[in-house]
């Protein structure tokens, strides 16, 4: 049996478009407590909001294929350097083995980014940096003597497999007879 009162029931709407209905909580007072007062009410009454989202980067990082594209981006900077065999001065190749030796790490790098900040595309991203990655066997130094290509490789098999954020299980609502 549902009762008629607006004062004391509210209408929700879950992710499927049912409609549930559900208690409120009586007020008290008809005014909300003033933010910054000195009674314990005021500090006991803080909303969720007010508070700040605990674990803010972990939530962020959950969120999208993080471990990933990370890997894919090591893998491609493990490549630049490797192809570069000389750190303290860059210098530039020229020819198709230069060429090769610059572009295939800019895209993994390139991918690995585009792979964390853009999840919806995760599996594009992973296949295209698999691809690279294997390519780099013959195009910088053996994949950066293996070592890129292992951590690029493993970072595109892990950006393909992502399977998305977790959504909550929703809860199931009491009927009332």
């Amino acid at each position: 049996m549902l009762l008629r009162n607006a004062a004391t029931m509210t209408d929700e709407t879950d992710e499927r478009g049912s409609a549930r209905r559900e208690r409120r909580k009586p007020e008290t007072s008809a005014m909300p407590p003033v933010r910054g007062a000195e009674s314990e009410e005021g500090a006991a009454a803080a909303t969720p909001a007010d508070r700040a989202p605990a674990g803010g980067f972990r939530h962020w990082r959950r969120q999208r294929p993080f471990v990933g594209g990370l890997l894919v981006a090591l893998g491609g900077i493990e490549m630049f350097f490797s192809g570069q065999l000389d750190i303290g001065h860059l210098h530039v190749q020229l020819g198709i083995e230069g060429l090769q030796a610059t572009i295939i790490p800019i895209a993994l790098l390139l991918l690995g980014i585009l792979a964390i900040t853009m999840p919806a595309h995760h599996v594009f991203y992973g296949i295209l940096a698999l691809v690279v990655a294997i390519y780099s066997l013959i195009g910088v130094n053996l994949g950066g003597f293996i070592v890129g290509m292992l951590l690029a490789g493993t970072g595109a098999v892990l950006v393909v497999a992502w399977m998305g954020p977790r959504v909550p299980a929703p809860e199931v609502a009491e009927s009332t007879t």
